[in-house]
């Protein structure tokens, strides 16, 4: 069993199980207040289940040890994650979640043509036709026919 633990793959598949219960909680939580009220709630949540998981882990470091590259990237992806939750909150308040979630998803899609022009990552054909099928299935699911 140490073996799934240290698994990418694992890990990844948790990730989107805990991704879909988020939409489905959220979905129902924002349903009776404002959305950037429920993005609050929700970051105060994952905020104090952190600072938990962080000082019980003993992974606690000086600040200053840090380097201002990676200072500048994370408080960026902060930025991005502040904007992605705002706007996946506000769909969810004025959508389907069964609609929301997989246009959401097109990250994934997304992430692939960043990660080869601004990583140099590389992607098999194979990989190519996956992300095409990620976008073209998030597309057909969100689109609404009636």
């Amino acid at each position: 069993m140490q073996g799934v633990w240290t698994s990418w793959q694992a890990w990844a598949v948790l990730a989107a199980v805990f991704a879909a219960l988020t939409a489905i909680f959220a979905k129902l939580g924002v349903a009776e207040i404002a959305a950037d009220l429920a993005t609050l709630i929700r970051t105060v949540v994952v905020l104090l289940l952190l600072l938990v998981i962080v000082t019980i882990s003993g992974q606690w470091q000086p600040l200053q040890q840090i380097s201002s590259r990676a200072w500048v990237f994370l408080l960026l992806s902060g930025l991005a994650t502040g904007a992605s939750w705002l706007c996946y909150f506000r769909a969810l308040q004025l959508g389907d979640a069964a609609r929301v979630a997989p246009v959401d998803k097109l990250s994934v899609v997304l992430v692939a043509v960043f990660g080869v022009l601004l990583l140099g990552e590389t992607l098999t054909l194979l990989n190519w036709v996956g992300i095409i099928l990620i976008a073209g299935g998030s597309l057909l699911v969100a689109w609404k026919t009636t």
